[in-house]
């Protein structure tokens, strides 16, 4: 039986696969053109196994295509020399791979043509191709270059400026085409940036998947397997996965194979919440690569808050240098109106857990010790939150310890309170046995938590004052959210950082949702002891 897959490349046969058609379809039309093709992603995002399936594809309807696929993960420190001896190797056997599986009379004499048609630097690499192609009965060779990003810098400009010289030339057919996939594009590589050695490049971009694309893939289960996954669920899953690969198989790991859920039973809503908090909790590889990333440099914590906390936003610029790393590392993408937003909201929850202190020192105090409470006093007779009363006594928890918020240690002033719920939320649903995600895509100003307890939904927004007319829309935006939901009821905090802020708490009907609104004041500053 065949089983979702998340270590490397995926293979039809042992896993279940998003066939991906029109991006074939559209990238082989490119390959028969001849074009040079580049594609740059973050890691495990499915480029491996899209270029070895669109191989798959081109030569089984046209066998005059002889694909060579290289990775260059290895070369990164080698020198020129023996990068072309490398390189030499690798196409050996990639042609002997080939040729024994089509059962090609050529593979006999592979050896001695590697003999007299040295591939030795960038010079040769002309009329080495020509004559490989001649040896191979005028194939098409389609070069495919993975993991580009390892090749030697000293060997980068010379390789490029040739396969841009084969391109060009009218006397050089071969290579046919040529892939190149990485995770850094060239223009990020430490080539001489006077000229580009590659500016007959043609870009392609391999998206995420489709929610019908995921609907194709659990699809592929339910017809093998019999097991049926509530739409809902599969809807939830492209919801909080923006369609990311390696998180939707993810999810389908855990579903299908780790919450033992008898196969005569639906997979439901309730499951999902449960294979959802494992992938909120656990460490995996992409969620490692994440947390690595976003850690590199200290400046990235403030441009993602400012991201996720401000209705301004950050526009997507890639020529600046932290916005071009942190969409290089698969953390930004630009949304519709070319604004930052993170890539989804798993990541958006696991970077707030990366940048949220493990202990803040105020975590004693978030209730009152003269009431002698704790988490389970919000919790009403019927079990259900009693969240007024958890968010009133938070607006207290942020008076009674006053400036000392602003010392939580290295976390920025302007973003501490939202850090500060997140934190206080977190800590109280964990207690009482519910959970706690972000439930939409993030956008300029949105950070909307969903807590669940008790199958019921509980949403708060947060956001920091930016004047009265952003506090009126929020409250619009948080109701229409709310009806997503199928929900009655949102809460709204809102942190004002001014001089001079005025408390407010508020309950009104907006667009028929009942909206209790927050505004919590913080001090700039510990007070004078004069």
């Amino acid at each position: 039986m065949r089983r979702f897959g998340t270590q490397g490349r995926v293979y039809p046969d042992k896993h279940y696969v998003v066939p991906r058609t029109e991006e074939i379809t559209d990238f082989n039309s490119r390959v028969r053109e001849g074009r040079y093709i580049v594609l740059f992603a973050p890691r495990q995002t499915g480029k491996t196994t899209f270029f070895q399936m669109a191989m798959d594809i081109l030569t089984a309807e046209d066998p005059n295509y002889f694909p060579i696929q290289l990775d260059f993960q290895v070369m990164r420190n080698g020198t020129p020399p023996i990068f072309y001896e490398r390189l030499s190797e690798l196409i050996y056997r990639n042609v002997e791979y080939v040729l024994e599986e089509r059962g090609m009379k050529q593979v006999k004499e592979l050896s001695h043509f590697f003999e007299k048609t040295p591939l030795s630097d960038h010079f040769s690499m002309g009329s080495f191709f020509n004559e490989l192609s001649k040896f191979l009965d005028n194939k098409k060779i389609t070069l495919l270059i993975d993991e580009f990003d390892g090749i030697p810098q000293d060997v980068l400009s010379d390789f490029l400026y040739s396969l841009r010289h084969i391109y060009l030339a009218v006397d050089l057919k071969n290579p046919h085409s040529v892939g190149i996939v990485g995770v850094k594009s060239i223009s990020q590589l430490n080539y001489d940036r006077s000229v580009s050695p590659f500016n007959i490049q043609d870009e392609f971009h391999l998206p995420n998947f489709t929610l019908e694309q995921v609907k194709e893939l659990f699809r592929q289960y339910m017809d093998e397997v019999g097991q049926e996954f509530k739409p809902e669920v599969i809807a939830s899953i492209h919801k909080q996965t923006a369609g990311q690969p390696v998180l939707v198989n993810r999810f389908g790991q855990i579903l299908t194979e780790e919450l033992e859920i008898p196969k005569a039973e639906a997979i439901s809503t309730l499951h999902f919440s449960q294979a959802h908090a494992t992938l909120l909790q656990e460490r995996n590889i992409n969620i490692q690569h994440l947390i690595t990333n976003v850690r590199r440099d200290p400046r990235f914590e403030d441009i993602l808050l400012k991201i996720m906390a401000s209705d301004d936003g950050v526009e997507f610029n890639l020529d600046d240098d932290i916005i071009s790393e942190l969409a290089t590392y698969g953390v930004l993408q630009r949304d519709s109106e070319g604004m930052c937003e993170i890539v989804n909201p798993i990541y958006l929850y696991r970077i707030l857990r990366a940048f949220k202190p493990t202990i803040n020192g105020l975590e004693n105090e978030y209730f009152s010790k003269e009431k002698d409470e704790c988490s389970l006093d919000y919790l009403t007779s019927t079990g259900d939150i009693d969240i007024d009363s958890l968010l009133d006594n938070f607006r207290d928890f942020i008076a009674r310890v006053g400036f000392r918020i602003l010392q939580v240690p290295n976390k920025p002033q302007e973003y501490v309170g939202q850090l500060l719920l997140y934190s206080y939320l977190e800590h109280f649903i964990r207690s009482v046995g519910g959970s706690m995600h972000l439930e939409v895509q993030t956008g300029r100003g949105r950070m909307d938590l969903l807590l669940i307890h008790n199958q019921k939904k509980y949403i708060v927004e947060t956001k920091i004052w930016e004047g009265k007319s952003r506090y009126a829309s929020g409250k619009k935006q948080l109701a229409t959210y709310a009806k997503i939901e199928g929900t009655e009821q949102g809460y709204y905090v809102v942190f004002d950082h001014r001089e001079n802020p005025e408390p407010i708490v508020e309950t009104e009907t907006v667009d028929d949702i009942t909206i209790r609104s927050y505004v919590i004041p913080v001090l700039q500053a510990q007070p004078s002891s004069v």
